[in-house]
């Protein structure tokens, strides 16, 4: 068991640069989980890069509650956001009339400078199918109950999204939750009749997507802007006149087409923004980028790092507990029941419940790992330890073990099988579960399916996919072999 979390670790040794996160000095600019945020962010990234300063752009962090807490916590300095969310999402709670600068200055963030264009949410559907039933306005949608409505996830519980639309509108529908990047997809195939949109997103005009007149006023101003932590000025006052470059430079033509190229055309986000650099700002930058080869051995570096550090951990603390379980059955049924809820919690929001005591990265996740991998452990070192029959273990008695040595000599070796299962099934799904770390910046194969999605591209969602099953596969496989060999020594 030693030599196995010994193997096991071998990752974070080999990527300890993962774990350890960037140097005080660098600059983290960080992006939400859509395509317009990406870009915006890599345009900050390169602008700040190409003047000296050392910049990591953590991609692709979730939803607007996941970058603001990491931002407060200063896991991340600056990134994209819009004005109508601040004030309806993040100050909901608050009056109207304060200014939005205190408000977030009173938070321990202060209010970048305007980029220059809008993008709000609406609601929007298929052209033809709006027209063929006269729906123009949302106010329009009441007296079509028989629509299907699929939200953004996010938008669905957004103080500013669904609930307030709906108590607004009258809105009789219970809408379906799904990814906003997915909706377009199914809105295309006809599962879905209605979805919300960016206003700038460049599906709108490739799906001849009729936006609805928001005839009741309930969408406020989404103007975008960059916020940035309290602290980044005095720690790094060469890059804020930079920042002040940006204001105003980007137009809602100019958002739209960014899109465009990223979503339709599938141009990396990086040569995008290269490109806006060069001809709206007057900075020539070039786009950091590697090879398919280099990208792919990193992930999976980065993914063994998660999987070996939280299975050793798990390995470290749920054997003992297995066996404290068999020997102390009344504690027993608790510890199994305790790492039992563990596992029915969804592995996205066990995800996001690591967020707060170990901020956003590699350390929540392991974190979360490390939970998800004890049931199995604990459940199948105890299930083995019990089925050994009681004679066996009056035998060791008799010949005067003592219950140290009747477990290690006797005991564990004849529950090894178990064991072994019980390791095999939590790596397994250690595996799987990893590719979600993405979603708080802790890369791993996740990150390309992420960007896949995002961008509706199969490819990148099976460079991904496609190493995360290998090594799931070779992982069973490799425990396989290990059973059969210490089967045939006996």
């Amino acid at each position: 068991m030693r030599r196995l979390a010994l193997l096991l670790s071998i990752p974070f040794w080999l990527t300890g640069p993962v774990s350890a996160g960037p140097e005080p000095e660098v600059i983290r600019v960080g992006s939400k989980k859509f395509t317009e945020s990406v870009i915006l962010a890599e345009i900050v990234t390169q602008l700040l890069r190409a003047e000296g300063l050392a910049v990591e752009h953590r991609a692709e962090l979730g939803g607007t509650r996941v970058l603001w807490s990491a931002l407060r916590r200063g896991d991340i300095d600056l990134y994209p956001e819009y004005s109508g969310t601040l004030r309806h999402e993040i100050f909901a709670a608050q009056p109207p009339d304060v200014p939005l600068r205190e408000l977030a200055a009173a938070s321990g963030v202060q209010i970048g400078p305007a980029l220059g264009f809008r993008n709000g949410y609406a609601i929007g559907m298929l052209r033809p199918r709006a027209l063929l039933r006269e729906i123009t306005r949302i106010s329009d949608l009441a007296q079509h109950p028989d629509l299907v409505l699929g939200l953004g996830n996010e938008f669905l519980d957004r103080a500013d999204g669904w609930p307030g639309l709906q108590k607004r509108y009258t809105l009789p529908q219970q809408p379906h939750g799904l990814d906003h990047d997915l909706a377009y997809r199914a809105l295309a195939a006809g599962q879905i009749d209605v979805i919300d949109l960016y206003e700038t997103d460049a599906e709108i005009r490739h799906y001849d997507i009729l936006p609805l007149t928001d005839d009741r006023d309930y969408f406020p101003d989404y103007d975008a802007l960059l916020v940035v932590r309290a602290g980044f000025a005095a720690d790094h006052p060469n890059a804020v006149p930079l920042l002040d470059r940006l204001a105003g430079t980007v137009g809602q033509a100019a958002m739209i087409a960014m899109n465009s190229a990223a979503k339709l055309d599938g141009k990396p986000a990086g040569e995008i923004a290269a490109e806006f650099l060069a001809t709206a700002v007057g900075i020539e930058t070039t786009p950091a980028g590697s090879s398919a080869w280099r990208a792919l051995w990193r992930r999976t570096l980065e993914h063994l790092a998660l999987v070996g550090v939280s299975m050793a951990a798990a390995l470290l603390i749920a054997l003992p507990l297995g066996i404290i379980a068999f020997r102390r059955p009344a504690l027993g049924q608790g510890m199994l029941a305790a790492v039992g809820v563990i596992q029915t919690i969804p592995a996205l929001a066990l995800l996001v419940l690591m967020i707060p005591p170990f901020g956003i990265g590699w350390a929540p996740a392991v974190a979360a790992l490390f939970l998800y991998s004890l049931l199995p452990i604990v459940r199948n070192t105890h299930a083995g330890l019990t089925a050994i029959p009681l004679p066996i273990r009056e035998s060791a008695a008799a010949m005067g073990l003592t219950p140290v040595q009747s477990l290690r000599l006797v005991e564990l070796p004849l529950a090894l099988g178990s064991i072994l299962a019980g390791i095999k099934t939590a790596l397994v799904i250690n595996i799987g579960t990893a590719t979600l770390g993405a979603l708080i910046g802790a890369g791993g194969y996740g990150q390309p399916i992420l960007t896949g999605i995002r961008l509706d591209d199969t490819g990148l969602i099976l460079q991904g996919a496609l190493p995360a099953a290998g090594l799931a596969l070779l992982a069973q496989g490799a425990f396989e072999l290990l059973e059969r060999r210490l089967r045939w020594h006996g």
